[in-house]
């Protein structure tokens, strides 16, 4: 089945995780279970097409994360744990042993990963480790947070991608022009009634931020990981998640490492080639 094909239909659900935190997900297609972890300025909404294209062999299941959509809010004390044990609760109630993340959500797919030995195999697409002066520098966040306690949600979102170094075609387009567009895209975007609204999400970026600043410097616990685990990067990528990549894949002991050509950190939403992404999962989850 190729991403671009009619998105098959997915029903809803829900778990309650350890601090009594409502984790909301959608479920479709059958087979043995994948948990799938979005990253920042995202939710379930945009790995449906990955989703799709891995329904006729795999069950997915795509939670909200905490703040978005049908899940709770991050609550006190938010942090790698919480996370995790959102994930726990997804892993009792579904059955899952697989499970894929990007981004920060690729943070928490590997920190579950290790925690959790229910888990078999874990696909890790360019987590943003903070490993050594060459990731970006995040006194950004600085900016991005004035942005949003003055409602400037488009400068936020800019804010966001330039610092990431994940602008793309955008970074070379001026501020002042790529502002007041996005803030027309935000009144105008059409949402499925379960869709969570591109500008909330800009709002929810501080807490991947959090993840991120909360396992600085923890990368060698991974060499513990003693399920498999698929390393995955794209070859547009910026060099400081390439570069995490390329420390994991010396720590992490049952690994391997596939770039793709021609993809970059989106490789695997919505807006990218998810179909390509989800032939590798395919291989991956399927050969014991």
């Amino acid at each position: 089945m190729k991403s671009d094909d009619p998105i098959q239909p997915y029903t809803t659900g829900s778990v309650i995780s350890r601090d009594g935190t409502a984790i909301g997900y959608r479920q479709l297609g059958q087979g043995p279970g994948v948990i799938i972890v979005h990253g920042g300025m995202q939710a379930a909404q945009n790995f449906m097409k990955l989703a799709n294209a891995l329904a006729s062999q795999y069950t997915l299941y795509i939670p909200d994360r905490r703040g978005r959509g049908a899940s709770g809010a991050p609550g006190p004390g938010y942090g790698i744990e919480k996370e995790c044990e959102d994930i726990e609760a997804l892993l009792i109630k579904t059955g899952a042993r697989f499970i894929f993340g990007l981004s920060s959500g690729a943070i928490i797919s590997l920190n579950a990963t290790l925690r959790f030995t229910t888990i078999r195999k874990a696909a890790i697409y360019e987590p943003p480790f903070a490993i050594d002066p060459s990731v970006p520098d995040y006194r950004f966040i600085d900016r991005y947070n004035r942005e949003i306690a003055a409602g400037n949600y488009g400068g936020a979102f800019m804010t966001i991608v330039k610092g990431l170094r994940i602008a793309g075609l955008m970074g070379f387009i001026p501020r002042f022009v790529l502002v007041p567009v996005l803030k027309l895209l935000f009144k105008k975007e059409k949402l499925n009634d379960s869709d969570v609204s591109l500008k909330h999400l800009v709002t929810t970026f501080k807490y991947d931020y959090i993840l991120v600043d909360e396992t600085k410097g923890e990368l060698n616990q991974f060499g513990q990981v003693k399920a498999k685990v698929l390393l995955l990067s794209g070859s547009k990528s910026p060099g400081y998640l390439k570069r995490v990549i390329h420390s994991l894949e010396k720590i992490i002991i049952h690994s391997r490492h596939v770039e793709f050509k021609g993809l970059d950190h989106m490789g695997s939403d919505n807006s990218g080639k998810p179909n390509v992404v989800a032939e590798e999962l395919r291989q991956f989850f399927g050969n014991e």
